[in-house]
């Protein structure tokens, strides 16, 4: 069994799940982000979070897979102060709604005044509702905003164990972890993390406090990512705690502290049934015929993602 604790699904397709399903995820985390062009007005921010505590939440269940998320202003989005500030006004009422189990993603992009005010609120709200943090660290300058946001954390009196830094790489991993935060990887192609890379890092750095995620979404990305790493590193010979760790015990771990998620939620979870409706609404079309079995095994493809 996985969790896959950065994905963000309000982007992939049914078949997606299906396949994530079928290779062991039971459970997800779909962060809030960004959708790849700027929002412009709050309305269309407060139904992208209706989407993810809702909708979504259906739809993964419709699967087999629980569904939770996180809620948050985007570090890009944080540049435009107007809707900056309409986005902090709904943010508490979101939090507060089951199945979220962090504030996130948050942090920087391009570490500007603006990113910094609205990174610092977020944490205090978090403080505030004893929620757990998800840190999104920038693409650019990595390092040096990486280390500014446990900086940060810590100025503003967060516990460095309710914190996920993540999208790490080789050269920001040593400082996560030695300062007592979790350590999140992207097993992303290209931009971030491949997961070869990853299976080097687990030999060097074992499973403690790190946590493997695919972030996949609307780029070039693999939903798989985390069983896939799963896969390799076993044929790498990496110990089994350590890959039951860093794609599943972790992340239980540190977002459990939410009281929103917890393995009895798939353990013994409900049975599917896709004959149910959400808001009316059901994920079948064409008079497909309703599935109320639980999915069976699916092999891959390529293991590397690279």
């Amino acid at each position: 069994m996985y969790i896959d604790p950065h994905a963000h699904m309000i982007s992939r397709t049914t078949d997606d799940y299906e396949a994530m399903a079928a290779a062991g995820i039971v459970a997800l985390i779909e962060p809030a982000f960004w959708v790849g062009q700027p929002r412009t007005f709050v309305g269309t921010y407060v139904d992208y979070l209706s989407s993810i505590v809702g909708w979504e939440r259906f739809r993964a269940g419709q699967f087999g897979i629980r569904h939770y998320c996180t809620v948050g202003l985007n570090s890009k989005e944080a540049n435009n102060e107007e809707l900056a500030e309409g986005v902090m006004e709904w943010l508490p009422r979101f939090a507060l709604k089951e199945g979220v189990v962090a504030i996130g993603e948050i942090g920087y992009d391009e570490q500007t005044e603006l990113e910094d005010k609205y990174f610092r609120a977020q944490l205090a709200l978090a403080r505030d509702l004893q929620l757990p943090v998800m840190v999104h660290t920038p693409h650019r300058d990595k390092k040096r905003g990486t280390s500014r946001s446990m900086d940060v954390c810590e100025e503003m009196g967060i516990d460095p164990s309710w914190v996920v830094i993540d999208h790490n790489n080789e050269e920001t991993v040593a400082e996560t972890l030695d300062r007592g935060y979790w350590a999140g990887f992207s097993i992303y192609p290209s931009t971030k993390m491949g997961n070869a890379r990853m299976v080097e890092l687990l030999k060097q750095y074992g499973g403690d406090r790190i946590i493997v995620d695919s972030a996949c979404d609307w780029g070039i990305s693999d939903c798989l990512g985390v069983a896939k790493t799963a896969q390799l590193a076993r044929q790498h010979g990496i110990d089994e705690d350590i890959i039951h760790k860093v794609t599943y015990a972790n992340a239980l771990e540190v977002y459990g502290k939410s009281g929103q998620i917890r393995d009895s939620d798939w353990l013994d979870p409900p049975g599917i049934d896709q004959r149910t409706l959400f808001e009316g609404n059901s994920i079948l079309r064409g008079g497909r015929e309703p599935r109320i079995e639980t999915l069976g095994a699916q092999s891959g493809d390529s293991l590397l993602i690279e």
